[in-house]
């Protein structure tokens, strides 16, 4: 289930970061702020020379190969000024967190830095309210209503193992219930702990607080009520079938053996972003078949919106790794509309 932990963490992650107020800025030894830049807030778009955007059909079969980077520059297509892309994971390691050569510097070229979602829209505590209460399930639907009497004990015995109890998350969406019972998210925002102290980073948090303290501006390709209804279309019963089978797979897990979030983090850490997507496109990932749904629907919709806001200036994007590579990933889309796609962290 370690994919699904994947795409669902940002949520949660932005959630929890705005509940407990973090407001620091990312830690670098190479970081040096530039000089503020006065932006209005809100202005219109401005367009320059129109960009092609026409996005041919690629056949998903067709094998892209891509350098081993997760930074790269966009450049072309009727641009005046160089934009970014940079794959981030959401969750990492705290141990594991680095910096990737070439990510302070353009960073701080930056004009914007834009999200998979806006993160000031966390800043709103009614959103924050409205957030959580859509990751609950609807019509008075219980976790115990969904599971054996075996399977509900088996589930209830393992977050009181962890200190949690169960009341917290009885009428949670279970897609969202597994995140925690997989165990790679640090519980420490949530239950009071010290969030300086925490284990775990995401890079998305680390680039919203760099722009904060740099006054960059912030948007997003979507919605958090976009990111959340793309797991509504899984019934509640599916859902509740990966979390048990995510909690026995983590009981008989062997400690000896490279586990599967390892071995996604050892990709990052590789900057190979090929071994990403193709991990998450292998006929045996929990997500066999919701590809389109999370990874392929969403990149085409966002290069329309990526060209609008490099032709107002240089833009920084932030987006999850898993949507750089393969013949529908944003690299690739974003090639055939004409741009230049130049890796710049795989020195």
């Amino acid at each position: 289930m370690k994919h699904l932990f994947y795409f669902i963490s940002l949520i949660l992650v932005t959630i929890i970061s705005a509940c407990t107020g973090q407001k620091k800025v990312a830690e670098s030894s190479d970081y040096k702020a530039p000089n503020k830049t006065e932006v209005e807030v809100g202005a219109p778009v401005v367009v320059k020379p129109k960009a092609k955007t026409e996005i041919s059909e690629t056949k998903q079969s067709e094998e892209i190969v891509l350098e081993k980077a997760l930074l790269w520059k966009i450049s072309g297509n009727g641009l005046e000024e160089d934009s970014y892309l940079y794959g981030t994971i959401h969750i990492i390691d705290a141990e594991s967190f680095f910096w990737p050569t070439n990510t302070m510097e353009t960073f701080n070229k930056s004009e914007k830095v834009v999200f998979e979602i806006d993160l000031d829209e966390m800043s709103d505590i009614s959103n924050i309210f409205g957030m959580m209460s859509k990751i609950m399930m609807n019509d008075g639907m219980t976790l115990s209503k969904l599971l054996s009497d075996e399977d509900y004990k088996l589930v209830k015995d393992h977050f009181s193992e962890m200190g949690l109890p169960m009341f917290m998350f009885e009428k949670m969406k279970p897609m969202f219930l597994t995140i925690f019972a997989e165990g790679d998210m640090d519980m420490g925002a949530l239950t009071g702990g010290d969030p300086s102290a925490s284990s775990s980073k995401s890079y998305e948090m680390e680039f919203y607080e760099l722009a904060n303290a740099t006054d960059k501006e912030v948007f997003g390709l979507e919605t958090m009520d976009d990111q959340i209804s793309l797991f509504d279309s899984i019934p509640y019963s599916d859902q509740a079938t990966m979390l048990v089978e995510t909690i026995k797979a983590g009981k008989n897990e062997d400690p000896d053996v490279e586990s599967e979030m390892d071995k996604i983090t050892k990709m990052y850490l590789d900057q190979d972003i090929g071994a990403m997507v193709g991990s998450i496109e292998d006929e045996d990932s929990d997500l066999a078949g919701f590809e389109d749904l999370l990874l392929n629907d969403r990149n085409q919709k966002w290069i329309p919106q990526m060209t609008e806001y490099m032709l107002s200036g240089k833009t920084f994007f932030a987006v999850g790794a898993g949507h750089l590579a393969g013949s529908q990933g944003v690299i690739n889309l974003l090639r055939e509309v004409g741009y230049e796609l130049t890796p710049l962290s795989n020195k």
